[in-house]
């Protein structure tokens, strides 16, 4: 079970949080309609066509954002970190979810109601500035993605997806092994490839010396020869 109060002090009281813009009496209110909820490995966030049920920050743990495609296929449209917002598009939209969002390991997930981001929360101008940026930066990131994924062979397509992760969760204590252990199968959607070009592209790369496998651990021995295939495409 994950810290629900450190939860909470993360929620206000961390620079990175978009709350900890809010006035010290509307942080003292949002504690009212804060709920705060885990989740086991693998289970379903929210689905897509559900309605938002709220505000929903990411507090502890990783979270994949994928769309079902052609024939029931995944792409992987986002990966979620501590203190990352998930599904805020669909809120701020007054629309349903248009992705389905699962849990790739334990998290701890907080929910604040749509009432208070909408009544109080976005009257505060500096947290709606905020909020306009990271919808901002979410169309910019979806549009790089979507030139990535279409335009880049199988090598730049995963050799990006290997850099998204390093960026997004960095490595563990070594320096060098990504923080995130996907299956074959999420690289694959992340990368929009099938899950055999997936491998067989991984083991390239190892017998190439650019990273090494471990199971699902991955470390990258040369991130300047990663990028370089990246930008190669």
């Amino acid at each position: 079970m994950l810290n629900s109060d450190l939860g909470i002090k993360d929620i206000l009281d961390n620079p990175k949080s978009v709350f900890y813009l809010l006035a010290a009496e509307e942080k003292e209110e949002l504690q009212n309609h804060i709920s705060l909820s885990n989740f086991k490995k693998n289970e379903f966030v929210f689905k897509e066509g559900d309605k938002p049920t709220g505000f929903l920050m990411l507090i502890d743990g990783k979270v994949k954002i994928f769309k079902e495609g052609v024939g029931g296929r995944e792409q992987i449209i986002r990966m979620a970190k501590p203190l990352g917002i998930i599904g805020f598009r669909a809120l701020m939209a007054e629309e349903n979810h248009i992705a389905t969002a699962v849990t790739l390991e334990e998290s701890l997930i907080c929910i604040i109601s749509s009432e208070f981001v909408f009544s109080r929360a976005l009257k505060n101008p500096d947290f709606s500035i905020k909020m306009i940026r990271k919808l901002a930066k979410e169309l910019g990131f979806s549009n790089a993605r979507t030139v990535t994924l279409t335009q880049k062979h199988i090598r730049g397509r995963l050799a990006e997806s290997l850099i998204l992760l390093m960026e997004k969760y960095g490595f563990e204590t070594d320096g060098a092994t990504l923080k995130v252990f996907l299956s074959r199968e999420d690289i694959a959607n992340l990368s929009n490839m099938t899950t055999s070009n997936a491998i067989r592209t991984l083991s390239t790369f190892a017998s190439e010396k650019v990273i090494a496998i471990d199971g699902r651990k991955i470390k990258v021995l040369d991130i300047q020869r990663l990028e370089r295939i990246s930008k190669l495409g």
